[in-house]
């Protein structure tokens, strides 16, 4: 098992990359933050003959690495009861790499497996719902087993280590991480 975590916090250090930390704490892992990648907004060519332009920026890059893994884990903080703008316009993008002919793209994502960590502030086990929901229906779509979540609740710097639930929860996934064999790829 190889696991790549895709970063979706415009904070350094702040309480979804601390999340990210417990739950893979002595475990191999590859970590993307997005907002340290140009990854550009979809200009929509779904529909067009030819379909997409290229675009210049890092996503293929970060897609390639994508690929690469086969346990993908989505940490994003809740930003206006939804992922965040970084991790937005990385999943929309998908709709591009459906299209790619260098790759079958669904298929491949099929034989992932989904993680999702998410941070919130405002009563996230509740208002976050509707963001695990997006990210599952949208892991549908490709096939890929959403095979767990964890919401935490901070917002301050720091405050995720007085979240005693989200930190149980991070101890037995990573408990259920170390289980699996794992491998670094990159």
């Amino acid at each position: 098992m190889s696991i790549l975590v895709l970063q979706g916090s415009a904070r350094d250090e702040g309480n979804t990359e601390q999340l990210s930390k417990l739950v893979l704490e002595g475990i191999p892992h590859k970590e993307i933050l997005l907002r340290d990648r140009r990854i550009l907004p979809i200009n929509d060519q779904r529909h067009t003959e030819g379909g997409f332009d290229p675009v210049d920026d890092d996503y293929d890059d970060v897609i390639r690495e994508v690929l690469q893994h086969d346990t993908l884990l989505f940490a994003t903080p809740v930003y206006w009861y939804t992922i965040s703008g970084v991790m937005k316009n990385f999943i929309d993008r998908w709709s591009q790499s459906l299209r790619d002919s260098r790759f079958d793209f669904k298929t491949a994502m099929a034989q992932k497996k989904a993680y999702v960590l998410v941070v919130g502030g405002d009563n996230p086990r509740i208002k976050a719902m509707p963001l695990i929901q997006q990210l599952k229906y949208t892991f549908d779509f490709v096939s890929m087993p959403l095979e767990g979540y964890i919401i935490g609740k901070a917002s301050k710097p720091g405050e995720i280590l007085n979240d005693k639930r989200a930190i149980q929860e991070a101890e037995w996934l990573n408990a259920e991480l170390k289980n699996l064999r794992f491998s670094v790829i990159g």
